[in-house]
């Protein structure tokens, strides 16, 4: 999964917000690098993010969707309000991909009556301020709970589990021991055979085991990438595409046959 970041504040660096054309190139040059799907996000969900208006949010996605609509590949749209969702739907988007696990008013209402595939992921508390205080007594245990809970709310909505799609949400109100612990037991994070997409690629969590700035963190992105497939994750949502297919070729070329 490629990602296209249209915010101004991105943590990597990579935003391009407001600059429809060269979001449009970047998403093509991820294509070209060989992405199977494209995440695309138009509000900042670092640690510390403010949210953004429907309309700001929407005044950024909308154009960069209705480009890229025939490119190849499916469209997932990063968001968790429902007029956004249903906008992205209209508008060409094949999967919503939301930080609250469809735990917004209307949220489950605004995807069930579609064929979107959902990815649902796990946060404790919310962008602003969910990296301050982040504490679990067992984090494998309860990010599963919250998995296996929001798994049942989205089918008793009507939303067929073929749909579904996990995230263990590496990032989102967890300290550095949580996020190394749950990539640890990732292969015990797969509820109920759904698969899982993962999300480590240049987060700060690479940065302080190794001590690198986010721009400096290619090697370790792509070993943590490595890891998530190895212990289970089907989908891996990276800045680098091209370098993490790379990666795989070689681990897959050199597996038991």
């Amino acid at each position: 999964m490629g990602i296209v970041n249209l915010t101004p504040d991105s943590f990597s660096g990579d935003g391009l917000a407001g600059d429809t054309a060269k979001a449009i190139a970047h998403a093509h040059r991820q294509i070209e690098a060989g992405a199977d799907l494209l995440d695309i996000g138009a509000e900042s969900s670092r640690p510390g993010a403010f949210p953004t208006s429907i309309e700001e949010e929407l005044w950024r996605l909308i154009p960069v969707l209705e480009e890229l609509a025939g490119c190849g590949v499916p469209l997932s749209v990063d968001s968790y309000k429902p007029e956004v969702m249903r906008a992205a739907l209209r508008h060409g988007a094949s999967m919503i991909n939301d930080i609250y696990a469809l735990r917004m008013p209307g949220a489950l209402a605004a995807v069930a009556d579609s064929d979107c595939a959902v990815c649902l992921m796990h946060m404790q508390g919310e962008p602003l301020t969910m990296q301050k205080q982040p504490y679990y007594t067992d984090v494998v245990a309860e990010v599963q709970a919250f998995l296996r809970n929001r798994l049942a709310m989205a089918r008793a909505a009507g939303i067929a589990s073929e749909r579904l799609l996990i995230d263990p949400g590496f990032g989102f109100g967890k300290t550095l021991n949580h996020n190394l612990e749950l990539l640890r037991h990732l292969d015990e994070l797969s509820v109920e055979g759904r698969p899982l997409l993962v999300g480590i690629s240049r987060k700060s969590m690479l940065g302080t085991v190794t001590a690198r700035p986010v721009e400096d963190r290619l090697a370790a992105s792509i070993a943590a990438a490595l890891l998530a497939a190895q212990r289970g994750a089907s989908i891996l949502r990276v800045h680098d595409v091209a370098q993490t297919r790379d990666a795989l070729a070689i681990w897959h070329a050199a597996a038991p046959q």
